[in-house]
């Protein structure tokens, strides 16, 4: 009988355990969650933008194409580069209201 009660002492002592390291592990993503949204949030109403994945992937690709741009003006191609220039401008511009 006291076999049994030491394995049931046992069961609930790692099961309390593991309902700590889980709960403890959910706060920390709901903390980097509620975190990333409100940096979404305070990017996208700065920007005067909508706060939907397809808005954001425009942002990211407009800024690419300036990079681009940037990087075609270093290496002295002045056509492509303000093909680019004008491309991302565009975009942000066509995007941001």
């Amino acid at each position: 009988m006291q076999v049994e009660g030491f394995f049931e002492w046992l069961g609930a002592a790692l099961g309390t355990v593991i309902r700590f390291i889980v709960d403890a592990l959910g706060g920390f993503f709901g903390l980097l969650a509620a975190a990333g949204h409100n940096f979404l949030e305070g990017l996208s109403r700065t920007l005067g933008i909508d706060q939907s994945l397809i808005s954001l992937a425009a942002l990211v690709i407009g800024l690419l194409l300036l990079i681009a741009a940037v990087r075609a003006f270093f290496r002295r191609a002045i056509v492509s580069g303000l093909i680019l220039l004008l491309l991302g401008l565009w975009l942000l511009s066509w995007l941001i209201h």
